[in-house]
């Protein structure tokens, strides 16, 4: 493990993040509010730092990152963004106690919407505007981010780009990695920039439209206001937001080629496919759940169901309702989404539908292997056949995924939460979602729960954020030997 590179790599990363704060201290100074010298305070710390660490382990060469190496600054730059990211609430004295301001710049980076502030509207607009552009920055990722805008990270950055891009088999749409990254980023900031307009057009100003767009399109759900987007009570909002959210959910690979003039292709991909149905059948059997046992008109509980259901499963989190006054089997399917999750190369997250169903197919050649046991069955997907060690790799991931989510609220109810509470924040912290059930619901938040809590839950996050293998590696002996 070369650290002088590694190092060297992580202090570029944090000097980026710390140039990004400069957005949320104009917006502090055209409100005039009191956290504008917070966030400058803690610019200057962050760029400070990254730059210090950038200078202090140069090198004068490139050399191309290995998967061990790619792996370490995946991880490790993201748990040093979630700790440069708590400087603005830390300082600003939005949060009292690091660890709260922790978990909230973990929570944003990591797209989850976990949240442990109680009462949103008192936060100064600076810091609103910081907590959500964390949302944004961590969407499309960090790593990303950097593979497209800095040449010294070019060399070597499948490395990078694979530890980071939540995706089985993730998709390289040009020859150069850094030029794969650049079309993403474009494809991401066109839609929000299309978002935002169409939220201002429904009445919502500047500052409204662009931190709920950062919530939307990198499903995250942080949100401006303590209802949440029930605030707004806008059908045309709530319409917009659910569009974007779907689109959020879907894989960027598929938005860029028809983009390009190929929409058919995004309606014959598979996984779009599984995904859309899934999306639909969960949708009408929600509505006519609520129909009449919680809202009179179906019309009122088609708005409310859709937008629930897009919400949980493409892991924003956004809430228009309490899902937790619904009868027992919407809420069971709200649960269902919370493991299934978006699509592959989407901003989502849990364990995504491609797993899923390479799982269900996996599954079922298994079933035609008994009874026909000397058929050659190889499992496809797209019309192409998946390879022996992808399939291995997904059911390893899944395994560790129900392991660690056991584990995770066992450990969690050992602190004295309640058993709904327990698996319900494990579950949306792990899936990146954000509102779960029991203590965790829609109407609640996060402040509540031990301190010992937040740093397990703070833990899970980075684990769905990073798809597992990237962080869990780390605590494998072998990988630190050479």
């Amino acid at each position: 493990m070369r650290w002088r590179y590694v190092l060297r790599t992580i202090g570029a990363l944090i000097g980026c993040i710390g140039l990004t704060m400069a957005l949320p201290i104009a917006c502090a100074m055209v409100y005039r509010d009191d956290s504008a010298l917070p966030l400058i305070k803690a610019m200057l710390l962050t760029v400070g730092f990254g730059l210090t660490l950038f200078l202090l382990f140069r090198s004068a060469e490139n050399p191309i990152i290995s998967h061990r190496e790619g792996m370490a600054i995946v991880a490790l730059g993201w748990l040093a963004a979630g700790l440069v990211g708590a400087l603005p609430f830390y300082l600003g004295g939005t949060f009292d106690a690091f660890t709260d301001a922790f978990f909230e710049s973990v929570s944003g980076f990591s797209t989850t919407g976990a949240s442990v502030l109680t009462n949103i509207e008192v936060v100064p607009r600076g810091i609103l505007m910081w907590r959500s552009l964390t949302h944004w920055l961590g969407g499309m990722g960090i790593i990303v981010l950097s593979l497209a805008i800095l040449p010294f990270l070019g060399v070597g950055g499948m490395q990078l780009y694979k530890a980071e891009v939540p995706s089985p088999v993730p998709d390289k749409l040009r020859p150069r990695i850094r030029d794969t990254a650049l079309v993403l980023w474009k494809v991401y900031v066109l839609f929000s920039v299309l978002e935002t307009a169409l939220l201002m057009f429904g009445g919502m100003d500047l500052f409204d439209g662009l931190c709920h767009t950062f919530g939307t399109m990198a499903t995250g759900g942080f949100s401006t206001k303590n209802a949440s987007i029930g605030h707004y009570n806008s059908v045309y909002i709530d319409s917009v937001i659910t569009l974007f959210m779907f689109i959020a959910g879907v894989n960027f690979s598929l938005h860029y080629l028809a983009l390009l003039g190929k929409p058919l292709v995004m309606l014959k991909d598979p996984e779009f496919q599984f995904f859309g149905g899934i999306v639909s059948v969960f949708v009408v059997v929600s509505t006519l759940s609520v129909f009449q046992a919680v809202y009179e008109g179906l019309g009122e509980s088609f708005r409310y169901a859709v937008f629930q259901v897009v919400s949980i499963v493409t892991t924003t989190g956004y809430a228009t309702a309490d899902y937790e006054l619904w009868p027992a089997l919407p809420q069971c399917l709200l649960l269902f989404c919370m493991f299934l999750g978006a699509s592959a190369g989407s901003t989502g997250g849990g364990m995504k539908c491609m797993r899923i169903m390479l799982l269900i197919k996996h599954g079922y050649h298994e079933l035609l292997r008994l009874i026909h046991p000397r058929a050659v069955t190889p499992v496809k997907f797209g019309g192409r056949i998946v390879p022996d060690d992808v399939i291995k790799s997904v059911w390893g991931f899944f395994i560790i995924y129900l392991g660690l989510f056991i584990l995770s609220s066992f450990l969690l109810a050992a602190m004295h939460v309640d058993v709904v509470t327990s698996f319900a924040a494990v579950a949306a912290c792990i899936g990146n979602i954000g509102p779960g059930l029991g203590g965790v619901g829609p109407a609640d938040n996060y402040s509540h729960l031990p301190v010992s809590g937040k740093w397990l839950l703070t833990f899970c996050m980075l684990l769905g954020r990073l798809e597992i293998y990237t962080v869990i590696v780390l605590f494998v002996p072998e990988f630190w030997r050479r």
